[in-house]
């Protein structure tokens, strides 16, 4: 069985643990670090972290899918997401 994944608090644990500060000031840089990457993955379409991947803004082309309840096709709209390639 899978181990769960690291939540928000435990983060957030171990980087005041590492940093030697406290969890407020780890959450912090967390919220400061997430905020940044938003608004540059936002503004320019991408965001590296170095040493670790990078956010990059793509675009996703209209496309038929199905409903699974129904089996009816449905058209699903073009958008924009957001992958971490490493």
């Amino acid at each position: 069985m899978a181990a769960k994944p690291m939540t928000k608090s435990q983060l957030v644990g171990e980087l005041a643990e590492k940093l030697g500060a406290t969890k407020k000031i780890a959450g912090g840089y967390l919220d400061a670090l997430c905020a940044i990457a938003y608004k540059e993955t936002k503004k320019t379409g991408q965001f590296v972290l170095p040493g670790f991947g990078k956010l990059v803004k793509v675009q996703r082309k209209a496309r038929t899918g199905r409903n699974p309840a129904t089996g009816e096709s449905i058209k699903i709209k073009a958008k924009t997401v957001v992958k971490f390639r490493i």
